[in-house]
Parts: C-alpha cells; structure tokens; sequence
C-alpha cells in the first residue's frame, strides 16, 4: 500500500506555521508577559516597575475579596453547567420523541445559541428591569422583591440564570446529535429488556451519551469560568460594588479598572495553572471511566 506523504520537509513545517504563529502571539507570548508581570509593582502610568517577588501572590492568598470570589466562581461554575447540562438533556430527550413539528420544536430551542453573551446580559436586563422587568414583577406575586445590582443573592441569580439560558442551545444541539446516532437496533432491543422508559434511559441511552457528555462537560466548565465575562459585565453594569464576581472578571476589574496590573496578572497566572490542573484532573480521571464505541 502506497502511504501518502510530502516530498520536502519544508512544506509540512510551512502549513504548520501560520497556526504556531497564532499560538505564540495569542497565547505563549501574554501568558509569558502576565506571569513576568505578576512578580513586579508596576505604575500605572507606565512610567516604572519595582520588582516584589511574590508579593503579589501573598496578597492574593490573604485577601477576603479573592477569597469570595473564588467561592462564588466554583459556585457558579457547578450551578451553570449542572444546570445547563441536565436542562439540555431533558430538551434533547423530549424533542427526540417529537414526530409532528419536530423542525419548528427545534429550531425555537436553538436560535438562542446565535446571541452574543453580552447581547443575552442586556436581556437579561430587561427581564429583571427594577421598574418593569416582566420577572420581577413575577417574583413580586410571591412576596420576593427582587433587586438586581443591590441584592447580592438577586445579582447571582440572575447571573446565573441568563448564563444557563445562554448555553442550553449548544448542549441540546449535541445531546441531540448523541442521541439521534444510537442504533434503532439497541433501542428495540432495549424495548425488549426494559419497559420501564426511566430504566432504559439510565441503563442504555445514558451511558451511550458519555462521550458526547464528557465533552460537553468540559466545554460547559470553561464557558461558566470564562466566555461569561460578557453576561457578568453586562448585569453588573460596570459597577461591581459587592456584587458577586468570577475570578475571571476579578482580572478585569482589578487590572483594568483598579490599575493593579501587577496583581491582575498574579490572578492571571493563578488561574491558567487551576484550569490546567482541572483539565489534567478531567481527562486523567473522568475520562477513565468513558467507553467510546
């Protein structure tokens, strides 16, 4: 058999380069700059840096604020993608059972997948809008007077809320997908051992979904930890006062807003070695007890 291959060495190393660029530039290259960063006092104004060791990450272990927000990031991050995740899978397994209108069923459940996450905060705005916001004046039926930006309890609840609407689109399209591809020939099969329709789903059709599950989980962890900094930023409006906050949007208010550019960046770098840590933890542990077929 003829194996196909490239003529010069150079060619391969050429097609690589264009992505090895973007990696060095985009990624390699800050993380360098924020880790250097993260062991000097730097000025503001650009005009000088002093260099402090690990100051910078003392601080951070012996803060209140950090400290808060790291517990609210982990309580976020498990409230966002269990919440997501068990959303979309009893979506999927609904319109799977769909025979009439299953086109229009679906689309309506994936259309939001196309709003930007801060285009969903704004919505999410105007759903807890003080004055008129529809689900305020809901909540309001049960005694609850709820006060988006003022309450701390309020302020998380809607960040959450808006983030899992934000993601149930993408986790359905998959669960969908996982679904859809499992054999006619095991579901009758399936039929067969088990009428119970709870028993087969837990017995057969979860344990085929692992896969598509498994990736979802960890696509789900990193949207809770960092592609929600646009729903947050959105809700909080700027002012985060002592509303709750994600270690990721700490980075930004600290950095950005409070100048601490040295201490941002030992945020920065704290964070890239917990997510590494928990992406080693994922595929060295979880992945174990996954069976791809």
């Amino acid at each position: 058999m003829k194996r196909a291959g490239f003529t010069s060495a150079w060619l391969p190393a050429m097609l690589l380069l264009p992505q090895l660029a973007v990696i060095a530039i985009f990624f390699y290259w800050p993380a360098a700059h924020a880790l250097r960063s993260s062991f000097y006092l730097q000025d503001p104004f650009g005009f000088g840096e002093t260099f402090v060791g690990l100051s910078n990450f003392t601080s951070l272990l012996t803060s209140a604020a950090y400290s808060r927000a790291a517990w609210f990031t982990v309580f976020f991050t498990l409230i966002v993608t269990f919440g997501s995740l068990s959303i979309a899978l009893l979506l999927a397994v609904k319109a799977d059972k769909v025979i009439r209108g299953a086109k229009t069923y679906r689309t309506l459940l994936m259309w939001v997948y196309a709003v930007a996450p801060p285009v969903a905060g704004v919505i999410g705005l105007i759903m807890f809008n003080q004055s008129w916001g529809p689900l305020k004046e809901f909540f309001a039926l049960f005694g609850w007077d709820f006060k988006l930006g003022v309450n701390y309890f309020d302020t998380a609840f809607a960040m959450i809320a808006v983030s899992i609407w934000k993601q149930v689109p993408v986790n359905f399209i998959f669960f969908l997908s996982g679904l859809q591809s499992i054999p006619k020939s095991v579901r009758e099969a399936a039929l067969i051992d088990n009428r119970s329709a709870t028993g087969r789903f837990w017995d057969i059709t979860f344990p085929l979904l692992a896969p598509t599950g498994f990736f979802l989980l960890i696509t789900n962890i990193t949207y809770a930890m960092f592609d929600t900094f646009g729903v947050i930023d959105t809700v909080l409006k700027g002012q985060p006062g002592n509303n709750p906050m994600t270690l990721v949007y700490k980075v930004y208010v600290d950095g950005f807003r409070g100048n601490d550019l040295g201490g941002s960046s030992a945020q920065s770098v704290v964070l890239m070695v917990l997510v590494l840590a928990l992406t080693v933890f994922q595929f060295r542990m979880i992945e174990r007890r996954i069976h791809y077929t």
